[in-house]
């Protein structure tokens, strides 16, 4: 699972046993990204609280978007866990494989100009954040997108580059099997 210790649901008390019961209900099991912070059950609630925020709350952004943007950052941190999970919710939205390994590897020639601009500014975010410079929100204003909409595209990106960090710096492992079968 991870390179520290984990409590499993089995063994669950008190508030992490609420936690992971809640995300049994709410989207059918506990993904190893939340698991990890089973020894500090008021960080899993905080992250979880932020995921659902940033991912799922009324946005400019669709959530064909955020996903893409995700699949974009975590490709650029070589998380190969948020790649793999983030592909796999994208391609609920996007049904041309090709698109999604095309975001995957940082090919995004046959995209939108607005999501063209979204993942060049979240990759180059990621990979150099201190070259960031206001001429980069005007290529986001440029491509269509109004301030709420750069707000909500900087969030995704620093939000993936924080979950990237808990899984490579943990050693956060995937399987098919803990990939898929989420709850939509």
């Amino acid at each position: 699972m991870s390179w520290i210790r984990e409590i499993d649901e089995a063994h669950a008390k008190g508030p992490l046993a609420e936690i992971y019961d809640r995300l049994v209900r709410e989207r059918g099991k506990v993904a190893n990204i939340l698991r990890v912070h089973s020894l500090n059950p008021g960080a899993m609630d905080a992250h979880l609280t932020l995921y659902m925020n940033i991912m799922f709350q009324r946005s400019g952004l669709s959530r064909y978007e955020r996903e893409a943007i995700a699949v974009a950052v975590s490709a650029a941190n070589d998380c190969d866990y948020c790649v793999t999970h983030h592909a796999e919710s994208l391609r609920r939205y996007e049904k041309d494989q090709r698109v999604v390994d095309g975001i995957a590897s940082g090919d995004y020639a046959e995209l939108p100009e607005r999501l063209t601009a979204m993942l060049l500014f979240a990759a180059a975010l990621t990979r150099y954040p201190g070259e960031s410079r206001e001429a980069h929100v005007h290529v986001l204003r440029e491509a269509g997108l109004d301030d709420g909409e750069i707000l909500d595209t900087t969030l995704v990106v620093a939000y993936f580059n924080f979950v990237n960090r808990i899984a490579l710096g943990l050693g956060v492992e995937f399987s098919d099997e803990e990939v898929s079968g989420y709850k939509a």
